[in-house]
């Protein structure tokens, strides 16, 4: 069963939170969003790692036909880096550490900056 939290940008209230699916297995976290051919404003894909660190959070985008907005967050869940990230791209690797990588609608940049700190609550696809 695939399991789902909304992050909220806490420092941003009036921003709507972003549905993501929890990839926290080594599977999910290597197909990420490869051959998705679109992605809604409102969901994302959440990869975690046991830790911060630059190298665990960085991404490809090999495969990938669209481009994503990129937010990295560290373990205290504060936004540590965030990029546009263009399709088919080898590689991106946050600025600082960090433990999420949430990979969304590229609308979806403008709502997260660094410092924002952000919450993770469970929740269900309605």
């Amino acid at each position: 069963m695939k399991k789902y939290v909304a992050l909220s940008n806490l420092s941003q209230p009036q921003t709507r939170p972003v549905i993501a699916h929890y990839c926290q297995s080594f599977l999910c976290q290597l197909r990420g969003l490869m051959f998705t051919r679109r992605i809604d404003p409102e969901q994302g894909l959440l990869l975690v790692q046991k830790r911060d660190s630059r190298l665990d959070s960085a991404i490809h985008m090999l495969f990938v036909p669209i481009d994503l907005a990129v937010i990295w967050i560290n373990q205290e869940k504060i936004v540590v880096d965030a990029c546009l990230a263009r399709r088919w791209r080898p590689v991106y690797v946050p600025q600082k550490a960090a433990c999420y990588v949430l990979e969304t609608h590229p609308q979806r940049l403008l709502d997260f900056n660094l410092g924002d700190r952000v919450s993770l609550d469970e929740t269900t696809l309605d």
